[in-house]
């Protein structure tokens, strides 16, 4: 920022009547720095998220929304010292993490864990075996699994790391941490209330969520009217796409996309099989392609969450038919259901479309993760994965 500060006053001088400018140019890039690192700090304690990619998006949407607050404010500000600020803020972060990236990689102790427990092999976690005979002088943290019981000595050991400043997790917690997944395996584990989210987030991120969609519905209109004419061309039959699916707390709703599949005019109704999108389904027109790979053929379930049935960010709705099979087969499936379905979601970002009961009992621990950590923080990261896959497609299935 000081950088930015000298080249503006060596290239262009320093009027008095600029001071004001440079003063709140000043105040909003360190503003805009702030809440950039505290972006990268929360989103990156997430999985998949990798610190070196977290550093742009965060600091761009920091400082975007500083200066639309100085925009509304009308307040005149140095456009030089602020876009220098934030160039040389992204600079220095990115210094800060080649300078330090081979000490992200984290040593972790495992004392006790359940025999035959597989641990997820990552870059960034080194897990060392631990023996009871041994000391925790070369780890970074301590994992146990709290549910197994812990001998006296074990117990010890665990007060003394705690003593020596040692973080101590539980091992079945760091695990969800870093692959996104919650598995539920008894029904007591919903005791402490990990999955009954903060009514408090959910009741303003509803608000906020039907906000955007009325702002943002308006000037979409024409598009959504080209993507419609579009489909029409390269297909017969509707424009839009209906469908009776499982929303909030159960209750079945229609929901609205853009067709992307050939139309049927079968009076049968359709089996499983037909309610589910596989890899390459012969059935996907070719403007459905390209709508299913960017996402377009979401945006019509704007209307649906100015209804209140959906939210931008949730779990993806599913067919009501498949829903129901998918309980009878699948522990707590219903569970998915405590928050509103979303346009996109953690599972959709992390794993994709799925085609059987294996993939949707992964995507449903994805699910479940979501709504375990239901944040903003999570929210912000799913919609900048999202937009990452509308912009280039990558990641998208």
């Amino acid at each position: 920022m000081l950088v930015a500060i000298l080249l503006r006053i060596v290239i262009f001088g320093m009027p008095e009547a600029s001071l004001f400018q440079v003063g709140y140019a000043c105040l909003a890039a360190f503003a805009s720095s702030l809440i950039g690192v505290l972006l990268i700090e929360n989103v990156n304690r997430y999985p998949g998220v990798e610190r070196a990619s977290a550093i742009v998006p965060s600091f761009a949407l920091a400082y975007g929304l500083i200066a639309i607050g100085l925009l509304m404010f009308k307040l005149d500000y140095s456009r030089f010292v602020l876009i220098g600020s934030f160039v040389a803020v992204v600079l220095l972060s990115y210094l800060e993490h080649f300078r330090y990236k081979d000490e992200l990689v984290l040593r972790i102790s495992v004392l006790a864990q359940p025999d035959g427990a597989a641990l997820p092999q990552l870059p960034s976690i080194d897990w060392l075996k631990h023996s009871d005979h041994a000391g925790f002088d070369h780890a970074d943290a301590i994992a146990v699994d709290f549910r197994l019981p812990l001998t006296d000595r074990q117990s010890e050991m665990l007060a003394d790391a705690a003593l020596a400043g040692i973080p101590v997790y539980n091992l079945r917690h760091l695990i969800e941490s870093v692959t996104g997944e919650v598995t539920l395996e008894h029904i007591s584990e919903t005791a402490y209330g990990s999955l009954t989210p903060s009514p408090v987030y959910q009741t303003i991120k509803h608000v906020l969520d039907r906000l955007i969609a009325l702002v943002v519905l308006i000037p979409l209109l024409p598009f959504l009217f080209l993507a419609g004419i579009a489909i029409k061309l390269d297909s017969p039959g509707p424009m839009i796409f209906r469908q009776s699916r499982m929303g909030y707390r159960a209750q079945p709703f229609t929901v609205y996309k853009f067709r992307t599949m050939q139309h049927c005019t079968a009076p049968t109704p359709a089996g499983l099989d037909d309610l589910v999108t596989k890899d390459a389904d012969a059935r996907v027109t070719r403007i459905g392609r390209i709508f299913r790979r960017t996402r377009v053929d979401e945006l019509p379930q704007i209307v649906n969450i100015l209804l209140g049935q959906m939210s931008w960010i949730g779990p993806r709705p599913e067919a009501e038919k498949l829903s129901r099979w998918y309980e009878e087969e699948i522990p707590y499936y219903r569970y998915r259901h405590v928050v509103r379905p979303g346009i996109s979601g953690w599972a959709q970002t992390v794993q994709g479309h799925v085609a059987d009961v294996d993939s949707v009992s992964t995507k449903l621990n994805h699910d479940f993760f979501y709504i375990k950590n239901f944040s903003l923080w999570l929210d912000l990261l799913i919609l900048a994965k999202t937009l990452r896959v509308m912009v280039s497609g990558f990641g998208s299935k």
